[in-house]
């Protein structure tokens, strides 16, 4: 009986003893850490998230581009307005006079626009 129990004990045994002397045995693992390995940053979601961008900048840059553009009109009209108004304040015309809110040169006796 106690060839038996030391069989079976052996056996139980057995390969915790072959895993521990395999580890005592075993070559030491070293990691070489002399190289620097440098990633770019760039991935799909950084591409994907610099393609909004641009999309998004391309969009408001066409907004900015018709505000500018308006801007331009308006300013174009106000200077012509301009100047119409010293022409009509400085004409011969003794009947001309500046409507402000129509920014025409009107005749007093007709109502009618006249060139200055």
């Amino acid at each position: 009986m106690k060839t038996i129990l030391r069989k079976s004990l052996w056996l139980a045994l057995a390969p915790l003893a072959f895993a521990a002397g395999s580890l005592v045995f075993s070559p030491v693992v070293k990691a070489d850490t002399d190289r620097l390995v440098i990633e770019s940053g760039d991935s799909a979601q950084s591409r994907q998230h610099a393609a909004m961008e641009k999309e998004q900048w391309n969009d408001t840059r066409s907004l900015r581009k018709k505000v500018n553009t308006r801007v331009e009109k308006e300013w174009d009209k106000d200077d012509v307005a301009f100047d119409l108004r010293d022409k009509c304040q400085q004409s011969a015309n003794v009947n001309a006079y500046w409507e402000n809110n129509t920014l025409r040169c009107l005749d007093r006796r007709t109502g009618r626009t006249i060139t200055p």
